[in-house]
């Protein structure tokens, strides 16, 4: 049976994004491909862009600049997918230019939505005519316009009412935040009120955000991912996590997991007779003759659980004995008119 798009080998779906860490260096982005394959998780991400398709030369010079930096070539990032699929880890990315569609949508299970193309309605649609799973960041909106992008895929194609189809993550989009700006509450709300898979895009440093994320039923975990953070320029590596510590994440999510347990919620076969010997039963405070009627002061509650339980206790309340019981004796209804 196939899992769900959103199940990954060790619980919830690990992408480990690249994104621009590679700062533009070919054989840099194949060591943290290697790397991030030798993490062990289900994706790997990178940003598929040109900087004069995505940001205007003449209203923001500079970062078109920076993005130009920053570019592969397709011929490169086929070979990077293609380093991905021999290696069983998925590729994913976010396109930021509809044309690279043509020729990387083959290597493409899920495509990613980043935070600053949520409103970029014309990218949305072009994305959910691929009729592909789709996942969504959140960073820099509001409740609203996450809901009204929800709803604008939605209405492009029936297919991503299917939860299968469209998850909603939780992101902040700066690099570093504060704990204090993760706000996880919210990928809670997005549960509650849109109701798609819920996941968690981390910018804070450490994996501790993370750890929690999974703990309140994130399902998704996206996380910057580099070799080392030690002597690094680019922001995006403070970040990151390095494999060592995806690895150390993995084994957290597995306790977690154990932590989390069954939902239903029963005595547990560790709990042995503690059911029996923890809880109370009504027992006779002193000696009763036969005829007593009994009140309050006729009986309490003690341990075991053994004759008339604890429960019972008011419905005792009243009865006549039909013999002669001793101080803690077990009783029985047996044992009343």
């Amino acid at each position: 049976m196939k899992k769900s798009n959103w199940e990954g080998k060790n619980g919830p779906l690990l992408i480990a994004e690249i994104g621009g860490n590679h700062e533009g260096d070919f054989e840099y982005a194949k060591k943290l491909t290697q790397l991030a394959i030798e993490a062990n998780v289900d994706f790997i991400k990178y940003q598929l862009y040109s900087g004069d398709t995505l940001v205007s030369k003449l209203e923001s010079p500079q970062r078109n600049k920076h993005f130009k930096k920053f570019e592969l070539s397709k011929e490169q990032y086929v070979e990077l997918a293609e380093i991905c699929n021999k290696n069983n880890v998925g590729f994913m990315a976010s396109v930021w230019d509809p044309e690279y569609v043509e020729w990387i949508d083959k290597y493409m299970p899920i495509y990613k939505i980043g935070s600053g193309d949520l409103t970029a309605y014309p990218m949305l649609k072009k994305f959910t005519e691929l009729q592909k799973p789709i996942i969504v960041s959140t960073g820099l909106s509001t409740f609203k316009e996450v809901e009204d992008a929800v709803k604008y895929i939605q209405s492009q194609d029936e297919l991503y009412k299917n939860s299968e189809y469209l998850s909603v993550l939780q992101c902040t989009s700066m690099y570093p935040i504060p704990f204090t700006d993760a706000n996880l509450n919210v990928m809670t709300e997005f549960g509650n009120k849109i109701g798609l898979p819920i996941g968690y895009s981390d910018h804070t440093e450490g994996s501790y955000a993370l750890e929690i994320a999974v703990a309140m039923g994130a399902q998704i975990l996206e996380f910057h991912f580099t070799d080392s953070r030690e002597n690094k320029e680019f922001r995006d590596h403070k970040v990151s996590l390095t494999r060592d510590e995806v690895l150390h994440l993995i084994e957290k999510i597995k306790l977690i997991d154990k932590l989390k347990g069954d939902k239903e919620k029963k005595p547990l076969p560790i709990e042995g007779d503690h059911p029996t010997t923890f809880r109370r039963a009504v027992y006779p405070i002193k000696d009763l003759k036969k005829g007593t009627v009994i009140t309050e002061k006729d009986i309490t509650v003690l341990r075991p659980n053994h004759g008339i339980d604890a429960r019972e206790y008011d419905n005792l309340l009243g009865k006549k004995l039909r013999v002669d019981v001793k101080e803690h004796q077990k009783l029985s209804w047996e044992l009343f008119d």
